[in-house]
């Protein structure tokens, strides 16, 4: 039996930016009743309010839930009634021109510009800045068919691996491309959840659709973790189930 059952979020628990739907919402409390439960994604702190926190039923027991933002360069947990930071690994001023400069340099040298955008393409996390090809606001039905697999930002990451080689390069979401600390991954952040949790890696199970090399998924295969591949959240929800069923029986 897993203790703790860590999940990526976009294209795994929901659809790009989206909010859990309320069977996703029900299955995740019930998942709680049985395991502890995590989430770790690119996104920032507001992203993961709008999809998870504030999707779960009443009932679901938030204490036993883990929130890992900007693939888990922060921690977030649920005491006294708040979502409570634990940690965050923030870049300083300086790293962040830099990056910022490297990404601009890269879209130059890769030509991998789109017709159309919705919003700022580069955004400030703190902890990760994250390019989201077709703008953050971009809608569902144009992600889903610029990069479906993950060629055209494989050529991105490469260049920016060439100019940033001091920092962390993942392919994360449906058009974004996340750059972190160095050393800090998913693989990092669920370390550092081993030890906030007190539950060893090999009590842990990772579930995500990005598990292939240059995937921001990846890393936690390469740690060592059990892990599912997943298609898309229809196919997590019957994962969830499953687990849940499983155990129960013990």
């Amino acid at each position: 039996m897993k203790k703790i059952v860590a999940f990526d979020l976009d294209g795994t628990l929901a659809l790009s930016k989206q909010p859990l739907t309320d069977e996703m919402a029900d299955l995740m409390a019930e998942l709680l009743t049985v395991a502890q439960v995590a989430v770790i994604s690119g996104g920032d702190w507001p992203q993961f309010d709008k999809q998870v926190a504030s999707r779960l039923p009443a009932h679901a027991d938030l204490s036993r839930l883990w929130m890992m933002p900007t693939s888990g360069a922060k921690l977030f947990v649920h005491r006294e009634e708040a979502w409570t930071p634990v940690y965050a690994e923030l870049f300083t001023e300086e790293q962040k021109r830099e990056i910022l400069e490297a990404f601009d340099a890269a879209l130059d040298a890769t030509g991998f510009t789109p017709e159309e955008t919705w919003g700022e393409r580069i955004e400030d996390r703190g902890s990760q800045i994250t390019f989201s090809a077709l703008g953050q606001q971009a809608p569902l039905h144009a992600k889903e068919v610029w990069d479906p697999d993950f060629a055209k930002r494989k050529v991105i990451q490469a260049d920016l691996i060439q100019r940033l080689p001091g920092v962390s390069v993942n392919l994360g979401g449906a058009t974004s491309v996340d750059v972190t600390q160095p050393g800090v991954d998913k693989a990092w952040g669920l370390k550092r959840l081993a030890e906030h949790s007190g539950v060893a890696e090999a009590d842990m199970l990772f579930i995500g659709d990005a598990i292939f090399p240059g995937g921001n998924d990846y890393p936690a295969k390469a740690m060592g973790l059990d892990t599912i591949c997943v298609r898309d959240p229809a196919d997590t929800a019957n994962v969830i189930a499953a687990i849940v069923a499983c155990q129960k029986a013990g």
